[in-house]
């Protein structure tokens, strides 16, 4: 019985250090992914303090091996995504059948550099919702919930810094279509 008992509580040891090891890395200041353990992502999702360590492998979290590819942008793969599950009446210019009109997604950052924020400053809460909880769209819907290959394409993107476009898409244009940002929209 004491083998039995000792074995149990090394192994609840166990788990409790490794637990508290990888809650104590997360939210650590990093530049690469080599400065943060296997167990996290090195990625600018926490506002305002640039980027930090997170755990991989949220429940619900879709985001797909790190490796898959270039950093996915706003105007090649993510505008489509939003424009199809987010905007119609939500999102857009008609908030009509969302009780949320603090923030649009049918633009990158406003286009007059003041209004409300767009699809940059709300990156976090994007990745958040579409691929970490995966409560947006709601259910039940009209609009068509984004697949599970979308929503690791959103959470890739904002785990990339949340590019706007190439720079072939943009022309070299600014993410607005013209206007200078005015930096009134922080990212993330």
């Amino acid at each position: 019985m004491k083998k039995l008992l000792a074995g149990a509580t090394g192994a609840a040891a166990l788990l409790v250090a490794c637990t508290i090891d990888v809650a104590d890395f997360t939210g650590k200041t990093c530049e690469t992914a080599g400065d943060c353990p296997d167990t996290h992502v090195c990625v600018a999702v926490r506002q305002g303090q640039g980027r930090t360590c997170e755990v991989l492998g949220l429940p619900g979290s879709d985001a797909g091996p790190l490796d898959a590819g270039p950093v996915p942008t706003y105007c090649n793969d993510v505008a489509p995504i939003l424009a199809a599950s987010c905007v119609s009446t939500c999102h857009g210019a008609d908030t009509s059948g969302s009780g949320q009109s603090s923030f649009r997604l049918d633009y990158y950052v406003a286009p007059d550099g003041g209004g409300l924020p767009g699809a940059f400053a709300k990156a976090d809460r994007i990745r958040a919702r579409t691929s970490v909880f995966q409560d947006m769209p709601p259910s039940p819907t009209t609009v068509p919930l984004p697949t599970a290959e979308e929503r690791a394409l959103v959470a890739r993107w904002v785990e990339g810094g949340a590019p706007f476009c190439d720079d072939a898409d943009a022309g070299g244009g600014t993410p607005d279509g013209g206007a200078p940002d005015a930096g009134g929209d922080a990212g993330p």
